[in-house]
């Protein structure tokens, strides 16, 4: 027993040194690419908290705040339209009972009927046509500021051709939820028609969905997935990250701090909790950022609404934030930039 520590306590020692050096200085070993875009300010759903999410109004309004991302969910319509909508089902957007999917873009845009406002609105003598894409409420609720609700005059759902037409030099952030090939294939497409390879990302949040989306257009930038998360922190806490390839190029990941505050990921206060401080301890390491953003691979920290949690994502070294409120996001850095 004393023989096997006399070599393995000096090979760990050993190891050890090596990889807190090389976790320091991972230029030694890699050699990380120039990053097209560097993303200080990323406009969740298009700016949700102050224009209704995923319009063109909200988009033009992050513009108008000089965003550097946007960060849209796309489905697929009936008709094989790519659209900008989070939900699949549009009971929460829209008020109305059915999927993207089972609804046709042309005729919903140029229609726009009298939906109901609310699923608890009754629909009255107008039946909901089968090939039509409803308005977006007039009202909705910022998913991430529980109790404050987002309102705007543009009510229409848009293409991603037509956000790639409108803004053709802005970095996207384009998350696909579902693994529908068809779906994957035309946002691939549509990224290669209009030439934007380098500043449109690929996000999921599951590494079979990544697998197509990587397939269908290599050349787009990737983006961490859950599997892929947890396999980083894995290969951080045994020293084996510095030595190992990162082909992502991006970390979309939430603050843990906003657990429990704005996000609530479990329907148990308890689990909530535990869920903040696991996280925290876990992820809130401005070692693992720092090397991550020597290597190339930007952390962009979502979804912070309040200028705490933008002051805690900056000082842990983050490329950047993810907020549905780009106008408090761009106060934020304007301020600190005057004072720095």
């Amino acid at each position: 027993m004393s023989s096997v520590l006399y070599y393995a306590l000096p090979a760990l020692g050993s190891y050890a040194v090596l990889s807190i050096f090389f976790l320091r200085r991972p230029r030694l070993l890699h050699t990380p690419g120039v990053p097209a875009f560097r993303p200080r300010l990323g406009a969740h759903r298009g700016g949700s908290g102050e224009r209704l999410e995923n319009t063109m109004e909200a988009m033009e309004n992050a513009m108008a705040q000089r965003a550097d991302l946007l960060e849209l969910d796309c489905q697929l319509t009936r008709d094989g339209v790519v659209v900008v909508s989070h939900d699949e089902n549009l009971s929460r957007q829209s008020g109305v009972n059915r999927d993207v999917s089972s609804l046709e873009f042309e005729v919903g845009l140029a229609l726009a009927p009298p939906y109901p406002e609310s699923p608890h609105e009754p629909p009255g003598d107008t039946p909901l046509p089968p090939q039509e894409l409803p308005l977006y409420k007039e009202e909705l609720e910022v998913y991430f500021s529980p109790g404050h609700f987002a309102h705007g005059s543009d009510r229409h759902m848009v293409r991603l051709e037509d956000v790639f037409q409108r803004f053709p030099r802005m970095p996207v952030s384009v998350e696909v939820k579902e693994e529908n090939e068809q779906l994957i294939h035309k946002i691939a497409s549509l990224v290669r028609h209009f030439d934007r390879n380098e500043i449109t990302i690929w996000a999921s949040e599951k590494s079979s969905i990544m697998k197509k989306c990587q397939a269908a257009n290599p050349e787009m930038p990737l983006s961490f997935t859950r599997c892929r998360v947890i396999r980083l922190l894995l290969l951080y806490y045994l020293g084996l990250l510095p030595f190992v390839p990162i082909p992502e190029k991006f970390l979309l990941c939430f603050l843990p701090t906003i657990i429990n505050r704005t996000y609530f990921p479990f329907s148990c206060s308890g689990l909530n909790q535990l869920s903040a401080v696991v996280t925290k301890w876990l992820i809130m390491r401005k070692s693992l950022i720092q090397h991550l953003e020597q290597r190339g691979v930007q952390v962009v920290f979502w979804c912070l609404n309040e200028e705490s949690d933008f002051e805690v994502a900056y000082s842990l070294g983050a490329t950047g934030v993810m907020t549905d409120y780009p106008t408090a996001l761009r106060r934020y850095l304007d301020n600190h930039r005057a004072a720095a």
